[in-house]
């Protein structure tokens, strides 16, 4: 069938409308934190994060330039190495993203119908064959989930895709707050696991038993990897292409949860209010955040690499140990209190925020 014969038959069967993907950045191109880190957590690519403990794994944007994905128009894959071994029966590897509660409930889908279905999709390699799971869970009201699995040939790209159905004992609230949460599981322990586990079904969540027992032990082999992209989810029963977009647009739907303000030189300006304390000019996010971010200062100090606060003729008055600042979803007003250890300002004169060379602020409204 050709494509256009194949949009024609997704619109006479209602699902072309489905073409809309609930995952952010699924084909990692952007990564404002960093390209590579060691931690656990929201550290790379921007809106999914591997989550890890037992075994040591380096997470990262890597560049596609061959195969399956690369066919299909994506240029990085997020990737997850296997750094040091471990046997524990509470190591775990999952690759996560959570998605907002209203973008749920606004989806098209009937989370509550189990004649309503939502299908994720994604590309996957991984350096160990075997069986992979997805794993969905809710946030809302009795928190449910649903797991079902996945093989993969070693070093093979692989589409993989799963239709999903609703189920009555869901909630999704209205609001910015978490509304599904949508894993990879790559490995769980057996602390998470259960031989007896149902998959391809919704239930109460049971932390011990999430999903069925893995064959392959990810986290206890040797230099494994784990690559993925391209991920979608979508309402409906139908796998629709993935809806590249500009970079621009994917940017702007990342920085609603997580943006890098970048200073160099004098950034703002303020007013002195006593000789130990200062309100400093506002700071207006590029996009509006989820909720009232956290903000993430630079070191404050005199020397490269820092931020520190100047008197009206451009000289370094005494810096403080931290920065406050006041924080809604489209600005922030930074400030210092008068115990923060700040001296030197002049009574009611003016004072500039200066960084020394290149530095970032980080603002976070991540879920």
């Amino acid at each position: 069938m050709s494509k256009a014969a194949e949009l024609a038959a997704l619109i006479g069967s209602g699902q072309a409308q489905t073409a809309s993907n609930l995952i952010i950045n699924g084909s990692n191109q952007i990564a404002q934190r960093s390209t590579s880190s060691t931690s656990s957590g929201y550290q790379t690519v921007d809106r999914t994060r591997a989550e890890f403990s037992g075994a040591s794994v380096t997470q990262s944007q890597q560049a596609l330039t061959s195969g399956g994905p690369y066919n299909d128009g994506h240029r990085f894959f997020f990737r997850c190495a296997n750094t040091s071994t471990s046997s524990a029966t509470s190591a775990y590897l999952q690759i996560n993203q959570e998605i907002e509660a209203q973008n749920v409930a606004t989806s098209g889908w009937d989370a509550t119908s189990s004649s309503s279905f939502i299908t994720m999709s994604f590309w996957a390699r991984s350096s160990l064959a075997g069986t992979y799971n997805i794993h969905l869970r809710t946030h809302d009201g009795t928190a449910r989930s649903f797991s079902t699995t996945f093989t993969l040939v070693a070093d093979t790209w692989k589409k993989v895709t799963a239709t999903i159905p609703g189920n009555s004992g869901i909630t999704v609230t209205n609001d910015n707050g978490i509304g599904l949460r949508c894993y990879i599981i790559v490995h769980y322990g057996t602390n998470y696991t259960s031989s007896g586990h149902t998959s391809d079904a919704w239930q109460t969540v049971d932390t011990a038993d999430l999903t069925a027992d893995f064959a392959q032990n990810w986290s206890n082999t040797a230099s494994a990897t784990f690559d993925m992209t391209g991920w979608q989810l979508e309402v409906g029963q139908v796998s629709t292409p993935y809806p590249h977009e500009d970079i621009e647009t994917t940017l702007a739907k990342c920085q609603r949860y997580f943006e890098t303000v970048e200073w160099n030189s004098y950034v703002i300006t303020g007013n002195s209010y006593s000789t130990a304390q200062a309100n400093l000019g506002p700071i207006v996010w590029k996009v509006n955040k989820r909720a009232n971010p956290t903000l993430t200062f630079p070191t404050i100090g005199t020397s490269s690499g820092t931020i520190g606060v100047t008197s009206a003729n451009g000289n370094f008055i005494t810096q403080g140990s931290a920065f406050l600042a006041t924080t809604t979803v489209t600005s922030a007003q930074m400030y210092n209190a008068a115990d923060a250890g700040f001296s030197g300002y002049t009574d009611d004169g003016v004072c500039m925020l200066f960084s020394y060379g290149g530095t970032t602020l980080k603002v976070d409204s991540e879920l």
